[in-house]
């Protein structure tokens, strides 16, 4: 079905494309018989698939990356596609517009997705209202969380501590999202010093909860492997519970988009199967530096199932999935989950 309606979508902008799918969907999930279709044809069940991590029971190991689901308003929708568990964000403290439009493009030849959005968002106080709504408490939530544009770098670990309290009692666990390529500056905070500060602050205050959240580190594809090394000794030094490999590329190789178009489209982020390999890279180097104790997801690159195992293989213990949905459709969560049924790591 999704084959047939993809070339009439794609005659949209990625935007426009965005929200009708997931309007129209979220309207269908609304009719019982629908619903029911929906639930038999992509839930795929299976004691293989459960995992534990984080002190969090997963039904499989595939998720929904962050980036879908900017304002917390659709992962109950998503959830019908047979997720193990849905990110969502980034989230600000204050709602911003995010950058001009267009800031999304597609790269039909490489089935690869260019965007800029620039953490356009609703704020935290929306987020947590539609949270505290949310009907299937069973769904688990990540919630990926960031800084506002206008807040200097000096500032930053404010604007996460906020979304990080306001947030605490109404996700599963946390991720903090300093490798946008879109925020200016961001990127900066993946330094050492800055990295480690902001993420002691964070570790402080989530032990001084009666409940502690699990918060993981999301980080960049264009770190060098010096620049891993300090990732790897952050980690553990700041005894946060993993890393999220990883964000967006700002790399523009191999691609067989022509230069022409690329130059076109400009500055931002590069997802999809161009970002597989590297994604893949980033994985190994920090599993290899990490070791067992630290939870490591892949995401970048996944639009089908050996995609997936090459992440798992890599040393990723989840993986996630976004632009792969664009170009595979809905069936791509279920015929990874139905491949690792079978998968028993290398």
């Amino acid at each position: 079905m999704y084959n047939i309606l993809k070339p009439f979508l794609f005659l949209l902008s990625p935007e426009k494309a965005h929200h009708l799918t997931v309007k129209v969907f979220q309207i269908l999930c609304g009719i019982p018989l629908i619903n029911l279709f929906f639930k038999n044809n992509w839930l795929v069940e299976h004691p293989n698939l459960e995992r534990n991590y984080l002190g969090l029971n997963f039904p499989n190991p595939v998720g929904l990356a962050a980036g879908f689901d900017k304002d917390g308003k659709y992962f109950e929708t998503m959830s019908h596609l047979g997720f193990g568990f849905i990110e969502i964000g980034t989230v600000t403290p204050v709602p911003q517009d995010g950058n001009p439009q267009p800031r999304l493009f597609r790269l039909i030849e490489d089935e690869g997705i260019i965007n800029r959005m620039g953490f356009n968002n609703e704020g935290v106080e929306a987020m947590c209202r539609r949270l505290k709504n949310k009907k299937k408490s069973k769904i688990i939530i990540g919630g990926n969380i960031g800084k506002n544009k206008l807040t200097p770098n000096e500032n930053a670990t404010d604007d996460y501590l906020k979304c990080f309290h306001a947030l605490h009692d109404l996700v599963d666990y946390f991720v903090v999202n300093v490798s946008s390529p879109n925020t200016p500056g961001l990127r900066d905070l993946q330094e050492k010093e800055p990295l480690t500060k902001l993420l002691k602050t964070l570790v402080e205050s989530n032990l001084a909860k009666v409940i502690q959240r699990p918060i993981l580190l999301k980080i960049a594809p264009d770190l060098t492997n010096s620049q891993l090394d300090d990732i790897v000794d952050i980690v553990k030094e700041t005894k946060i519970a993993g890393v999220i490999a990883t964000n967006t590329t700002i790399a523009r190789k191999p691609l067989i988009s022509s230069k022409q178009r690329i130059e076109q489209i400009g500055n931002g982020g590069l997802s999809g199967k161009p970002l597989g390999r590297k994604s893949t890279e980033v994985i190994r180097y920090l599993a290899q530096g990490l070791g067992k104790g630290k939870l490591i997801i892949g995401v970048g690159g996944i639009s089908s199932a050996n995609d997936a195992i090459e992440k798992l293989d890599a040393g990723a213990s989840l993986v996630q999935v976004y632009s792969g949905l664009i170009y595979e459709g809905p069936n791509l969560v279920k015929n990874i989950n139905k491949a690792l049924i079978h998968y028993k790591s290398t």
